[in-house]
């Protein structure tokens, strides 16, 4: 099979080192897709995957999605504030649970495989690269090997052509995708996995948080200080 995929990149490290491996595993991306739901980071998340695509020479492309917004209750996307939780809480699954259910955006990642795939069965594309992992599979179901592989099934009867969801990341946590992001050679300064729309990393909402501690068990305070 001649591989042609999809990445489904929002700038933050999950997805760009998802990228780097499908790149790596002749999953040939060509196409990175960044969607726009309202959320507040957009801006940076934007300025982080276009400098991406273009770093990976991909085609990129922005889906507005306003009405998830409107639909959403949800501390990426309202006006409450985003969850601030303590680095040593962060693997306290009754603290991170509180946490995931103040950031739920209804359906999300199930929509944006959906939407990929129609874009890929109708331009030729083969698979779906979208960066879940271990670590947060832990608080958020759409981030687990059931997930995929539901959706993997799914995709056999609503596709003609079976595209296929790849999860380079499924069962690796944050400190092993730093590593295999370092051993890729991905451009740390390029990434955003902050909640907030800030120039840099907030440093206290728990995707900045998980991100930091990956990169201090890496012993890579030099990123920490570029991104934070």
């Amino acid at each position: 099979m001649n591989k042609k995929s999809v990445v489904l990149l929002s700038g933050g490290l999950d997805s760009v080192v998802s990228l780097a491996s499908a790149e790596d595993m002749n999953y040939n991306p060509k196409l990175a897709l960044t969607f726009d739901y309202g959320q507040k980071s957009f801006e940076q998340e934007y300025k982080s995957s276009k400098l991406l695509s273009d770093y990976y020479k991909l085609e990129h492309k922005v889906i507005k999605l306003d009405w998830l917004k409107e639909i959403s209750t949800s501390a990426l996307t309202d006006r409450m504030d985003i969850p601030v939780v303590d680095e040593n809480q962060l693997d306290d699954k009754e603290k991170s649970e509180k946490s995931a259910k103040a950031v739920w955006v209804a359906n999300r990642n199930g929509l944006f495989v959906n939407i990929a795939a129609s874009i890929a069965e109708a331009q030729g594309y083969t698979h779906i690269i979208i960066g879940v992992n271990k670590e947060e599979g832990i608080t958020f179901k759409d981030n687990t090997k059931a997930f995929i592989d539901f959706e993997n099934r799914a995709l056999e009867y609503s596709t003609n052509s079976c595209v296929q969801v790849i999860a380079p990341m499924i069962d690796k946590n944050k400190k092993e995708i730093v590593e295999i992001g370092i051993k890729l050679n991905i451009p740390f300064k390029y990434i955003y996995s902050c909640y907030q729309n800030n120039e840099k990393h907030c440093g206290v909402c728990e995707s900045c948080l998980r991100l930091k501690r990956a990169l201090k068990l890496n012993n890579r305070i030099d990123i920490i200080k570029e991104l934070f």
